[in-house]
């Protein structure tokens, strides 16, 4: 099994004032050559943004961007009608940018920071027709189990967010003294594991609050948690 660990004080972080933001990979003007993807997944942005601030409208093509609202309120405009749609924690967001697309997103609240973490993943397909989605899952049906939120597009799985790319996210709560085994889809996948708060060990390493491990080469591995924690995977072929 190889393993790589990012603690939380080794990601790019940028203060814009009104956006306080922490870089898993390299983005906009942090760059880390040692950090630039963990297979197809290019992006991973834990961020916070201040009341009524927000990113006003840009351009995106040719990704697949996955939101997942921590805390507060996200209000999203894009070029395919939707008008200020409010995404909530509990929620997750899909977008496949594909051929172009144009959106906004703002905190929606005027008195709550937002915080969220957006993914960008490579898709596996160019030029497609843009595309979006929008699903709440239920916070009862993580609990000590694991929640799949997005699957490949290719994939007939029921219940799951869609994307162009044979990858998979999936979120689990777990008591404090479990131990979770976790299987991988392929031995040419990888696993990014995000600690969202708790704390936890892989492969003999402990993460705490917003460290994440890289896992890869191997069929499964065990999570044993030393505190109640919540954890996000994000489950990609290494090779794309």
């Amino acid at each position: 099994m190889k393993t790589i660990v990012h603690k939380s004080d080794s990601r790019g972080f940028a203060n814009h004032g009104w956006l306080q933001a922490n870089h898993s990979f390299s983005f906009a003007s942090y760059h880390n050559p040692e950090k630039v993807h963990f297979g197809a997944l290019r992006v991973l942005n834990d961020d916070m943004i201040a009341p009524k601030m927000g990113f006003g409208t840009h351009p995106h093509d040719n990704m697949e961007i996955i939101t997942i609202p921590l805390k507060g309120v996200l209000k999203h405009r894009d070029s395919m009608h939707n008008e200020w749609q409010a995404v909530l924690p509990g929620e997750v967001q899909v977008m496949s940018a594909g051929t172009g697309v144009q959106h906004s997103e703002i905190n929606g609240s005027a008195e709550e920071h937002l915080g969220l973490f957006q993914i960008w993943v490579f898709p596996d397909k160019q030029n497609v027709a843009p595309r979006y989605g929008q699903k709440v899952f239920d916070a009862e049906e993580r609990k000590n189990k694991l929640q799949t939120l997005v699957t490949s597009i290719d994939e007939d799985h029921e219940g799951s967010l869609k994307i162009h790319q044979d990858a998979v996210l999936s979120r689990i709560d777990l008591d404090k003294g479990q131990t979770f085994n976790y299987k991988l889809k392929s031995d040419k996948h990888g696993v990014y594991v995000m600690n969202i708060f708790g704390e936890f060990l892989v492969d003999e390493k402990t993460l705490e609050t917003r460290d994440a491990i890289g896992v890869s080469e191997t069929s499964d591995f065990n999570i044993e948690t030393k505190e109640d924690s919540s954890i996000l995977f994000i489950e990609v072929p290494m090779e794309f």
